[in-house]
């Protein structure tokens, strides 16, 4: 654990810091949690790469530098309420379990949501709730959101999780864009949606009805 731990300093001080991941609580958050447990065995070694992992399904687990964009983007305090889309791993959203009050993160592949609960459970992670089903649509039931963070590329942002922000709230999803996705911030003030662009980034398709469809 000891060597784990010690490419994760390393991570977040060369991956982040110094590409200019500035907000410390993400940075705590990135420190703290271990990369590792997110990924089949023999992936575990080449957790602390500067690279998207496979972890079946056809999907990732995201570049760590993605994570922490995404996660700062937000602009979380700590009471939030948040809403993930695109469990994967689960990865991401044991990091934002440690950056807002709860998570409730969808998964539309049971196999996998089953393997993050297991990963979450293991690591005494409690503020975090899984769902399975079309993440395009989000959780209407259990809007608003004060941030969503979505882990797939959407031809547009989708109308049903724009609506399910809160007053101030941040939705954060890569927006295909010609040859490269574009990771893309849209804020909800004063009842105007504003838009800004991180920028490139690749995921993979979100499918779904307000995605990209099956």
């Amino acid at each position: 654990m000891t060597g784990f731990a010690d490419r994760r300093a390393r991570m977040v001080e060369r991956q982040l810091r110094d590409r200019g991941i500035h907000d410390e609580r993400v940075l705590a958050a990135m420190g703290e949690v271990p990369r590792e447990e997110f990924l089949p065995p023999g992936l575990r070694d080449k957790a602390y790469a500067d690279s998207a992992l496979p972890i079946g399904s056809e999907q990732t687990i995201s570049q760590p530098w993605i994570v922490a964009a995404i996660c700062q983007a937000l602009d979380l305090s700590g009471p939030e309420l948040v809403l993930e889309i695109g469990t994967g791993s689960g990865y991401s959203a044991a990091v934002l379990s440690r950056l807002a009050a709860q998570v409730v993160s969808v998964e539309r592949h049971g196999s996998l949501s089953r393997a993050a609960g297991r990963a979450l459970e293991a690591l005494e992670i409690r503020n975090v709730e899984l769902l399975v089903r079309d993440g395009s649509l989000g959780v209407p039931e259990r809007a608003p959101f004060d941030g969503i963070a979505v882990h797939a590329t959407a031809p547009a942002a989708p109308p049903g999780l724009v609506g399910q922000l809160a007053g101030g709230g941040r939705l954060v999803v890569p927006i295909a864009a010609g040859e490269a996705d574009m990771l893309t911030v849209l804020r909800r003030s004063e009842g105007k949606v504003e838009t800004e662009t991180i920028g490139p980034c690749r995921f993979v398709p979100l499918i779904g009805e307000e995605g990209f469809g099956e």
